[in-house]
């Protein structure tokens, strides 16, 4: 039972990567305008964290996904077991004329709490972890740049330390095409999203 349980899964994440976005009918594979870059992000569970991020002007199109293990073939199924060493991670593709890295950053910091380890509220787990994928050394040093100022922020609120990852982007696998835009076909879909109340200035 479990093995078909799987099969079916990885067909769904097959049919992610050649739908279309639920909110704008833009494809979840691509291509992408040229110019536009890519930014991954951890955050908590990727429905509210997705949502976060296509409702930003400039974003062209968001994909829920699993980035950061060692399973080549993961399914939610498994990454929730916690064996795949796999987050819950959110694709953003964006315009950087109308939107910067920076400012989907600020996004990032703002809206979770980058303190609690493998975990995001009530979502417990490994796959729950807060960490940036960098794309490349610019990404990363703002990243880096933007994790001390926000700790300044926390720690004046009396909050704890950053437990935030922040490495070089794996691979990114689609997750199934029932978790895309998740919250856009659920409406009253649940959303443990929360920011700790701290702004990231930039």
């Amino acid at each position: 039972m479990d093995n078909a349980f799987t099969k079916t899964e990885r067909t769904q994440s097959a049919a992610a990567e050649q739908g279309l976005h639920f909110i704008n009918d833009r494809a979840l594979g691509g291509p992408w305008p040229a110019g536009y870059q890519e930014a991954m992000f951890a955050m908590g569970c990727f429905w509210g964290a997705e949502r976060l991020f296509w409702q930003a002007e400039g974003v062209w199109v968001t994909i829920a996904g699993y980035a950061g293990g060692e399973d080549t073939a993961p399914t939610y199924k498994a990454v929730c077991s916690g064996r795949t060493g796999h987050a819950e991670v959110v694709r953003v593709v964006f315009d950087p004329d109308v939107i910067s890295y920076k400012q989907l950053l600020q996004l990032f910091w703002e809206n979770h709490n980058p303190t609690q380890g493998m975990r995001q509220g009530n979502d417990v787990g490994s796959q729950y972890r807060s960490a940036i994928f960098t794309t490349n050394e610019a990404q990363k040093q703002q990243a880096q740049d933007t994790m001390a100022m926000f700790q300044g922020e926390l720690t004046a609120q009396g909050l704890g330390q950053i437990t935030t990852q922040i490495q070089d982007a794996t691979e990114f696998y689609y997750a199934e095409d029932y978790h895309q835009q998740y919250l856009a076909k659920n409406e009253d879909g649940y959303c443990g999203l929360k920011g700790t109340g701290a702004q990231c200035a930039i």
